[in-house]
């Protein structure tokens, strides 16, 4: 046999390995197509399959296309998935020690709220990985407000309204019911449908501005209560099956994309919020901002309500680390 055709041969035998190597990820989530966190994870893809020279690739289901939160973690057992950009509520149907980080009314700033973050990690990553699932990062897109049909000042008001709560979440219902709230479940597509309707099943739907100028929902509820109800905070997770398919050193890349993608994302949101509350006021939006002494009583009210989640929504141990940190916090920024 010929130098060349043994050349020719090699090169076959190394293309086929190489692309046998390749391992495609599917990720699902439930960011709207062609948003800001949708293209920051289109940016990512482009970035795993440049560094890992088309080794590992992505591909990106944005929008709940393919199902909601609870399908999708369906389909990560079943490998149709492989990945998934989840909200703390889908990643709470995997560990309720999920849901602190979500809690109402628990977190004031986006430092806060990254210390907290930092603190819990270590501690979510474990249990994520007696899930079969491996944390590549966070996302952290700004702030939840409530936006709503009527003006909303108190908590007595809020839990007097229509309240969007997650088509799926049940254990989030039921406590919205017991602490005297009348939430409605629904998918998130289904918002600007039903605040457009006279007779629509809420008149109220938490969410972050940006989201709330890029569905158009401030057209039909005009006001929004400037409380900073909970950070929107997503978890980056894949399934292990999938992880461990790629090599060590792309892991390394791989994680790194993922963390610029939680660097970008936290650092573009506070800036897309105010440009976005900006515009929705040019076109109508009122803002509703508490004097000091009733975000105060608003304030007051509310921790009553969410220290219930202890035991019951947050596991006690992630709970009471969660409040350690933010005391902590605090403190040392005197507060």
């Amino acid at each position: 046999m010929s130098v060349r055709m043994r050349l020719s041969i090699a090169i076959v035998i190394l293309a086929c390995v190489t692309l046998s190597a390749a391992t495609d990820i599917r990720l699902a989530t439930l960011v709207p197509a062609n948003t800001s966190w949708h293209k920051a994870l289109l940016d990512m893809g482009n970035t795993w399959n440049k560094d890992t020279m088309g080794r590992v690739t992505l591909t990106v289901y944005p929008g709940g296309t393919q199902g909601d939160e609870s399908t999708t973690l369906k389909k990560m057992q079943n490998d149709v998935l492989q990945a998934a950009f989840l909200t703390s509520v889908g990643l709470a149907e995997l560990d309720e020690a999920f849901n602190v980080l979500g809690m109402p009314f628990f977190i004031d700033t986006s430092d806060e709220e990254a210390a907290i973050e930092k603190r819990l990690t270590p501690m979510l990553e474990q249990r994520l990985q007696a899930k079969g699932l491996h944390l590549l990062g966070w996302g952290t897109a700004g702030w939840v407000e409530l936006f709503s049909k009527k003006p909303l000042r108190t908590l007595a008001d809020v839990k007097n309204a229509k309240l969007f709560a997650s088509k799926g979440a049940d254990k989030w219902v039921s406590w919205y019911v017991s602490n005297g709230f009348h939430p409605v479940a629904l998918l998130p597509a289904d918002i600007p449908t039903q605040l457009k309707l006279s007779t629509g099943l809420i008149d109220a739907a938490p969410n972050p501005p940006y989201l709330a100028l890029s569905l158009q929902i401030f057209r039909d509820a005009k006001y929004m209560l400037d409380v900073h109800i909970a950070p929107l905070v997503a978890g980056l997770i894949v399934t292990n099956t999938a992880w461990n398919r790629v090599t060590p050193d792309d892991r390394a890349k791989l994680t790194a994309a993922a963390q610029a993608l939680e660097q970008r994302v936290r650092t573009e949101a506070p800036i897309q919020d105010a440009e976005s509350i900006k515009q929705m006021q040019a076109r109508g939006l009122q803002v509703i901002t508490l004097d000091p002494k009733a975000a105060a009583e608003f304030r007051a009210a509310a921790t009553e309500v969410t220290a219930t989640m202890r035991g019951s929504m947050v596991p006690a141990d992630i709970y009471a680390a969660a409040v350690q940190e933010r005391n902590a916090f605090r403190k040392s920024h005197g507060r």
